[in-house]
């Protein structure tokens, strides 16, 4: 089984933004040493918790620090930006990391509106029923082919490259399935974000698909918060804090920073509370390396995938590597220790 990684690129522990941002980077070389096979950064704007606000910026600071492993976005938010301007962003990372560059593409506004309307600077944002038109032109820009006719053919996308990125389009719902099923591309389901109907939007994904622009054959991923670590108890003692931290975003507590372990064991939980966080815990696998084990494959097995992408987060930066280095020793991904 394949495995990679998604980073928000958490501001734990009392660190600052500046190194989140470096812990995202060791991060990065330590799970490129394990076998991981991408190393995707995320999307998110006016949220002090999450320093990943530009991951075009990110991806190349990675990319420099790494040898091997595949270096992408989980995702660009393109509904907010021009085609052509995404296209020659990573047209310049895949020119510096030829061959090693994934361009995953979200639908999600990536923050409040607030944020939204100023990153779109007055522009109409790109609606569902566009996408596909977005996507059809940014593919055109990072492989020249805009079909004649077309309002933007004979524009080139510089720098001149000899590969392209990967384009994947990532989702928690149908709507992005349906999408990248009409286009023939690559999928990703976030079942991080949605702990429910995954399966089901996956196979509705492999029954839709039809080759297109983007792709022969179907091409799938899950993304799952993991949390692992040394036994079943510390795994659930990490697991709280982000149920804790689940509870606060439900609520607009966005600025909120991390809660420590002790904040969620003293939390004064409702019992609302607590439903929320049985519903959200579809969206996590906790626990040691023998049941991290036996409940990963089983999970993949669900969705039919060879692939799972791993979104963890706990209290601090060491517990978080160290979930990394569980998770993969236990499914037989680590290359190194």
């Amino acid at each position: 089984m394949k495995l990679s990684v998604l980073d928000q690129s958490p501001v734990l522990g009392g660190a600052d933004a500046t190194e989140a941002l470096r812990q995202t980077i060791r991060l990065a070389k330590r799970a490129e040493s394990l076998g991981y096979e991408r190393y995707w950064v995320a999307e998110h704007h006016d949220t002090p918790g999450l320093a990943g606000s530009a991951p075009e910026v990110l991806i190349a600071a990675i990319a420099a620090n790494t040898e091997r492993i595949r270096v992408g976005s989980g995702g660009v938010l393109l509904p907010h930006y021009s085609p052509y301007k995404v296209a020659e962003q990573f047209r310049v990372l895949e020119a510096l990391y030829p061959g090693r560059i994934d361009l995953g593409i979200g639908r999600a506004p990536g923050g409040m509106p607030l944020a939204s309307k100023a990153l779109r600077y007055g522009r109409q944002k790109i609606m569902d029923d566009k996408l596909p038109d977005a996507l059809l032109e940014l593919h055109g820009f990072l492989n020249d082919r805009l079909p004649e006719g077309h309002e933007w053919a004979g524009l080139q996308a510089t720098p001149a490259t000899s590969s392209a990125p990967g384009l994947w389009l990532l989702g928690s719902s149908d709507v992005s399935a349906r999408i990248a099923a009409q286009l023939g591309g690559a999928f990703v389901f976030a079942q991080f974000i949605n702990g429910d109907d995954g399966p089901s939007v996956v196979r509705g994904y492999r029954e839709a698909f039809r080759a297109g622009p983007l792709g022969a054959a179907p091409r799938v991923a899950v993304a799952i918060h993991v949390v692992c670590a040394a036994t079943d108890d510390e795994a659930e003692t990490f697991a709280k804090a982000l149920d804790l931290r689940f509870l606060f975003f439900e609520q607009g507590q966005f600025r909120r920073p991390f809660p420590t372990s002790d904040e969620a064991r003293d939390y004064p939980y409702t019992e609302w509370d607590r439903m929320r966080i049985r519903e959200n815990r579809k969206r996590m696998l906790v626990g040691g390396p023998e049941a991290i084990r036996e409940r990963l494959p089983a999970f993949a097995a669900a969705y039919d995938v060879d692939e799972l992408i791993v979104v963890t987060y706990a209290p601090t930066y060491d517990a978080r590597v160290r979930s990394y280095e569980l998770l993969a020793a236990a499914v037989g991904a680590s290359s190194a220790t």
